[in-house]
């Protein structure tokens, strides 16, 4: 089974695939000050939930990337139920690989998935690409919450860095670190117990499935890496990015 395949197992109940609510993405909606006819982008947007909602809420029309084939089936039945598939486009492939009109967007976002471009800052370097000379960026990203990591966790999450180093990548691109939209104790333990509940639904319905085992080990290691490290050591937020002012 493909690390894709796990995740639409692990994602088949929720809508939101980060630990975020409805509320707060759309509190990063307005920050990014879409309105109707506002033009985004989104790579990485599994089941279009953030587009959709600022579709509904703001009016935008927008381009949702995701490599997924499982998210962008879920993005496309959730868009045409809502009546927004004229308003939103959901295009299936690698983000890093999707050609985009660059300076075209309002605003370009990558919620949760900056691993697409290899990281933080290579996210900036793509997403500035594609918005309008004032345009903004909303990302999605872990960071640590103190400098004092376990050197066994550190050593495997090489892409997570403090958020004082986030705001020095953002600065570095031209842009500056706007708002941050913080990720509660309580959204991390409902986003991870939902992966978890996901997964021990399909392992009670699929007892005898070949893969089997493979998805039972991933469900123990997520669950021991959550409760051993992550909590204690990481955080998510959703930050909302602004250019750079020059005098």
């Amino acid at each position: 089974m493909e690390f894709f395949d796990i995740m639409s197992i692990s994602h088949r109940y929720m809508e939101i695939l980060d630990p975020s609510t409805p509320e707060k993405t759309i509190k990063l909606g307005k920050l990014l000050k879409l309105k109707k006819g506002s033009r985004v982008i989104d790579f990485g947007c599994g089941c279009a939930e953030p587009l959709s909602l600022w579709a509904e809420e703001f009016g935008i029309t927008g381009i949702g990337i995701d490599i997924s084939g499982d998210f962008c089936d879920r993005a496309r039945q959730k868009l045409a139920f809502k009546g927004l598939s004229d308003r939103i486009e959901i295009v299936c492939c690698n983000g890093a690989d999707y050609e985009f009109e660059e300076g075209v967007f309002d605003a370009a976002t990558c919620i949760g998935s900056t691993f697409i471009f290899g990281g933080y800052q290579q996210t900036l370097q793509a997403l500035k690409r594609a918005v309008r000379q004032d345009g903004r960026l909303g990302i999605g990203e872990t960071h640590w919450l103190s400098n004092q990591v376990h050197p066994e966790y550190a050593q495997r999450q090489t892409t997570t860095h403090t958020e004082m180093q986030l705001a020095q990548f953002t600065r570095e691109e031209g842009f500056e670190l706007e708002y941050i939209i913080r990720a509660s104790r309580d959204d991390w333990d409902r986003y991870i117990s939902d992966n978890w509940y996901g997964l021990i639904r399909w392992l009670e319905e699929n007892p005898t499935h070949a893969d089997y085992e493979q998805v039972f080990n991933h469900f123990r290691a997520d669950q021991d890496e959550y409760l051993q490290f992550l909590r204690q050591s990481m955080g998510w937020a959703m930050y909302c990015l602004a250019p750079t002012k020059s005098r």
